[in-house]
């Protein structure tokens, strides 16, 4: 679903046509900190995934989980792997509350539970996973979308990394004592995003949107959605679009306008070639 400036909302539905333009002389401005306007307007980079100012990206940092910025939260926390892709994994917490939402926004393909527990107790697991096992807290999103082309395409072996990281984790000692530890319960998302199916377990994407520019458009039939990730049809291919670059951007309708906006493409694209496409 993509909200709107004013609160109109258009789903994400796949076979739909997805189109939009960035209005000329448009210029990227600063989203601001924690529901609050940036008080200066500031102008940010059309690569940026925050587009936030510096000033309101450390108010936003302030308060925040993720950054280690609080210690407090009351709330129980859950640790997981989650799996994006052959050798890709990482382990990561999030609110108990939240359910598998986070695991849907990170684009994870699969993922299983490791415990719960108190925030603090659950960030100590993660760094007692992180190194022991060798697996990362956080996967950019450009290797995430290096490796959707070569899912494997049954369950089972998309699930297989982590079936083993999870028996690895549970064997190790020194698990906090208020940290529960739970069984291994495999969740694919894989027909969630719309990433299983073909000979190679996906739509193969050609290359990603690098930013937008002022005057450009895309247009595509949405293949896939993958957390932030959509999966457009171009007529030069399937090419990612991350939608955390189109805040900040006046954007207006576009119909059948060819997509003229930055691309890189993506390791062995066949006539491919970074630039605007």
């Amino acid at each position: 679903m993509l909200t709107w400036v004013g609160g109109r909302r258009s789903a994400l539905v796949r076979g739909r046509r997805v189109a939009f333009g960035v209005a000329e002389g448009g210029v990227r401005t600063c989203v601001g900190a924690r529901r609050h306007a940036c008080p200066a307007r500031a102008g940010v980079s059309g690569r940026s995934t925050g587009a936030r100012c510096e000033e309101c990206a450390r108010l936003d940092r302030a308060h925040s989980v993720a950054a280690d910025t609080i210690a407090d939260d009351p709330r129980p926390y859950r640790v997981y792997l989650a799996w994006f892709g052959p050798g890709l994994v990482k382990v990561g917490i999030t609110a108990y509350e939240r359910g598998a939402a986070r695991l849907l926004e990170q684009g994870a393909v699969c993922f299983s539970w490791l415990g719960h527990g108190p925030l603090m107790a659950a960030r100590r697991t993660e760094e007692l996973l992180r190194a022991a096992l060798g697996v990362p807290d956080r996967v950019p999103y450009a290797q995430k979308r290096a490796v959707r082309a070569g899912l494997p395409g049954s369950v089972r072996e998309r699930a297989a990394e982590i079936t083993e990281l999870h028996a690895r984790a549970v064997a190790l000692g020194g698990w906090p004592e208020s940290l529960t530890p739970a069984p291994f319960r495999g969740a694919d998302h894989a027909g969630v995003f719309g990433l299983e199916g073909g000979e190679d377990g996906g739509p193969v994407a050609v290359g990603e949107v690098t930013e937008l520019v002022a005057g450009g458009a895309v247009g595509g039939e949405l293949v896939a959605v993958a957390g932030p990730d959509l999966h457009l049809a171009t007529e030069r291919g399937v090419v990612v679009l991350d939608t955390r670059l189109m805040t900040g951007w006046d954007l207006v309708s576009a119909e059948g306008e060819p997509c003229a906006v930055p691309l890189r493409a993506f390791e062995g694209a066949a006539g491919v070639q970074d630039g605007l496409f």
